[in-house]
């Protein structure tokens, strides 16, 4: 078993709800337990800006697939939920990402682990923090706690505890 954080995130069709069948989906995904759920958090787009605000949440599992399978069962739910992709960093009815898989680095065209942009963004550092244990040390990138120092909020607002 490997844990496993993921990122999610929706600013279309109901952002919440969208949030929670991911939540949902996610944990039915075989040889796949949820391990934990962070808090809703609220943020401003990071791409073009006339588009709603995020709702962004993190999710931590322990899975038994390796990360190609995960990243394919993720795609498959994205879909299942209507995801469109018409611009980059565009707005999504659901987003989801491999933030950390284990203490695994994977650097294919397709498939990078921790997530490339994962250091810098409040709306995946600060949901994070919700749901792993103090020290946690984010591979190939350093400890939370300091990746959090050098991490503004930008806006980034608590919305719901706990999901």
């Amino acid at each position: 078993m490997v844990t496993a954080m993921i990122g999610l995130g929706s600013n279309l069709a109901d952002p919440k709800l969208q949030i929670q069948n991911a939540r949902e989906a996610i944990a039915r995904l075989p040889v796949t337990e949820e391990r934990g759920f962070s808090s809703l958090y609220a943020s401003p787009p990071m791409g073009p800006q006339d588009q709603p605000d995020y709702v962004n949440a993190v999710m931590a599992i322990t899975t038994e697939l390796s990360a190609r399978q995960l990243l394919q069962a993720l795609q498959g739910i994205e879909n299942q939920q209507g995801r469109l992709r018409e611009r980059r960093w565009g707005e999504r009815t659901l987003d989801l990402d491999i933030l950390v898989y284990g203490d695994v680095l994977i650097d294919e065209p397709d498939l990078v682990v921790p997530h490339y942009g994962i250091a810098d963004r409040s709306f995946v550092l600060y949901p994070l923090q919700d749901v792993v244990e103090q020290g946690f040390e984010i591979p190939g990138k350093g400890a939370l706690t300091e990746l959090l120092k050098d991490c503004p909020k930008n806006g980034l607002y608590e919305l719901t505890a706990n999901g």
